[in-house]
């Protein structure tokens, strides 16, 4: 189970501890457990700060906090501090990634049997970017259409491979599985059951929705599954 401290602490020499804390970060490299570190200010109060440290697991912590290194620069880290630090320790019972659960959905929704609205997932002038589009996709009505072209000629799914989340930044790996059952670039439904793999980037907004797409697929590979290149290798 993760686990988490929280360190609540007051200074007016945040400057000192911040440099503080780099060189706690080097001393400790290649031993520490912490797998994120967060500090955040108080916007009412200057002098008021709280560190999120994640670890792991609680024994994994007690690890931490027993390095030579970690007792060294928490003694000075109360030396900079104006009254004594308080630490509060949690076990994670729920951990949402919010911006990759919107992602997820906005993948669901791209294989429901109708053309989705977006308008819960995606901001107003959302942008894409696909490099098989000559100009990219810009805005709700042109999102629309360019599913609304997919789905006219395919009945399709995804699955999601792999994901990570980082910042505002969610990269998911997938794979596309189709049957063509209509028009698609011209060719003629097919009946094939095809697939392909790729990868998208979003950009989420602060209010959770994404702001931008970059997908990465193999468009190729599909074309050829249609028989598209048949003429080309004879």
């Amino acid at each position: 189970m993760t686990f988490v401290q929280l360190i609540d602490c007051r200074t007016s020499r945040f400057d000192e501890m911040n440099q503080l804390m780099d060189r706690w970060v080097e001393q400790t490299k290649g031993k520490r457990t912490a797998t994120h570190d967060v500090i955040g200010k108080d916007r009412s109060d200057a002098s008021h700060f709280i560190e999120i440290v994640e670890f792991p697991s609680y024994e994994e912590a007690m690890r931490n906090s027993n390095l030579p290194e970690t007792d060294r620069i928490f003694q000075e880290m109360v030396a900079l501090c104006d009254e004594m630090p308080t630490f509060t320790d949690l076990d994670v019972v729920r951990d949402e990634q919010l911006y990759a659960a919107t992602a997820r959905r906005f993948f669901e929704a791209l294989a429901g049997r109708e053309v989705p609205s977006f308008d819960g997932l995606l901001i107003e002038d959302y942008h894409d970017h696909d490099p098989a589009n000559e100009q990219d996709v810009i805005g709700l009505d042109a999102v629309r259409r360019e599913v609304e072209m997919w789905k006219s000629g395919f009945d399709f799914d995804f699955t999601i491979d792999d994901q990570l989340a980082q910042g505002d930044r969610v990269c998911t790996r997938w794979t596309w599985h189709g049957t063509h059952t209509g028009d698609f670039m011209g060719i003629p439904a097919t009946g094939k059951r095809v697939s392909m793999t790729g990868t998208t980037i979003h950009r989420c907004a602060p209010g959770g929705k994404l702001a931008e797409g970059w997908w990465q697929y193999d468009r190729l590979g599909l074309m050829a599954q249609l028989g598209m290149l048949d003429d080309l290798e004879q």
